[in-house]
């Protein structure tokens, strides 16, 4: 399996991030490439993330198209680049695209996977004091400013009758939250998997609440509307959208075979990446964009429009495509396992 490498300084621990992150990061593009014909697709991908799941899956074979890789370390940054026209489609959790719709970038939504919510969680050293979420009035948080983590922890507060301003919340990117939740310099710390089962596994903290319940467990893909305007790129975006439903409802019935590449990839213990894979990974079922969807990012959007980290109104449903949807079931169906 050929792996284009992130710079070193850009790689957080465990060697990856994931869709579900946000913040600053930088991205790793080059000419690797699968396929071949005369359309090429530029595809925006993470680590171990849509590339790995393909490959694995044995949906890269027979590509009448070339699909051309850039690697990125967050969604943000992939984002950015779909904005640009420089990544015709790309990976996200539930969060960056809403604050690339607030910036106004050019991005559309246009295929959805729902899991669970438990890899997403708010965790403790284990010999923290806290035990119920009400507890975090006055603590130190860490969390990724503007990830599906960011909003967890927003909502979290929420159902335990807090907001952001009854805690002390600390920005830091998962590199220096691990550093600073592992001293003991912060109180708790919002993360997602695989840190979550990274953590647990090493008996590192403990988990005090999960976003289940609470945030949309969904994760998009998001193309360039210059993409979906050109028919040939419609084309062959359908055809990668297909492939890639397959490719994640193959991680369900192969949990060990996928950790086993997915370690291999990242760079993480394969004991948490099977962790993540069933936590996580394996959850997730290809549903609709549709009405529901647009509601749910749509709150997430008022919820960070309301604390004014976003600079202003955004109408989410302007911001997707359904033309994939296809037979899709609605995204509210419940996620597997």
């Amino acid at each position: 399996m050929r792996r284009r490498l992130v710079p070193a300084a850009a790689l957080l621990p465990f060697a990856l991030l994931l869709t579900a992150c946000g913040g600053a990061s930088s991205a790793s593009t080059g000419t690797d490439t699968d396929g071949t014909g005369s359309v090429t697709l530029n595809v925006g991908d993470q680590r171990g993330g849509s590339e790995a799941i393909l490959r694995a899956a044995g949906e890269l074979k027979n590509l009448n198209y070339k699909i051309k890789w850039s690697t990125f370390t967050s969604g943000p940054p992939l984002l950015e680049a779909v904005n640009a026209g420089a990544v015709d489609v790309g990976g996200v959790g539930n969060t960056p695209p809403v604050f690339a719709a607030g910036a106004g970038s050019k991005i559309s939504v246009v295929a959805a996977w729902h899991g669970t919510s438990r890899g997403d969680a708010i965790l403790v050293p284990n010999d923290s004091k806290l035990t119920d979420p009400k507890q975090l009035r006055g603590r130190s948080i860490a969390v990724a400013q503007g990830s599906s983590a960011h909003y967890q922890l927003v909502a979290s507060l929420k159902a335990a009758g807090l907001g952001l301003a009854d805690v002390k919340v600390k920005y830091l990117q998962p590199a220096d939250a691990l550093a600073a939740f592992t001293s003991g310099k912060v109180d708790a710390w919002a993360v997602w998997d695989p840190y979550t089962s990274q953590i647990l596994r090493t008996r590192q903290g403990r988990v005090l609440t999960t976003g289940e319940g609470v945030t949309n467990g969904l994760t998009f893909q998001v193309a360039a509307p210059s993409a979906l305007k050109d028919p040939k790129k419609a084309a062959v975006i359908k055809d990668y959208l297909a492939r890639l439903r397959r490719a994640t409802a193959w991680v369900t019935d192969h949990q060990p075979e996928w950790a086993k590449v997915w370690a291999k990839d990242t760079g993480l213990p394969y004991d948490v990446a099977l962790d993540s894979v069933k936590r996580t990974n394996s959850t997730r079922v290809a549903v609709a964009v549709d009405k529901p969807l647009v509601a749910s990012e749509q709150q997430i959007a008022d919820t960070f429009t309301a604390l004014k980290l976003i600079p202003q109104k955004v109408d989410f449903g302007d911001f997707v495509d359904t033309r994939f949807n296809g037979d899709l079931p609605p995204s509210t169906t419940p996620a597997k396992g």
